[in-house]
């Protein structure tokens, strides 16, 4: 079966591309896509430990199962952002 996986920021910047197309068995957990992908793109290992998993739009957990056409998507660890600052008014 087919399924299609969209890369963003640092997904994109390793694999070199926005998306690609995936032959994989029915029912695959999305933690073996991970590990094959780990395994084609060695350096994405610490940034997929981080991300956050999406299957059709919605969170799922790793162990969630794909099927013919799902969008998986991996979705990285914003930055950005300050801790806030005691200023000292009270």
């Amino acid at each position: 079966m087919k399924i299609r996986i969209r890369y963003f920021a640092s997904l994109r910047e390793v694999t070199g591309q926005s998306d690609e197309l995936l032959d994989m068995a029915d029912g695959t957990s999305i933690a073996e896509i991970k590990k094959d992908l780990v395994t084609r793109y060695p350096r994405l290992q610490d940034i997929l430990e981080r991300c956050l998993c999406a299957l059709n739009r919605a969170y799922v957990p790793p162990e969630a199962a794909v099927h013919e056409n799902d969008e998986l998507v991996f979705i990285p660890p914003m930055g950005g952002g300050s801790e806030p600052q005691d200023n000292g008014a009270s």
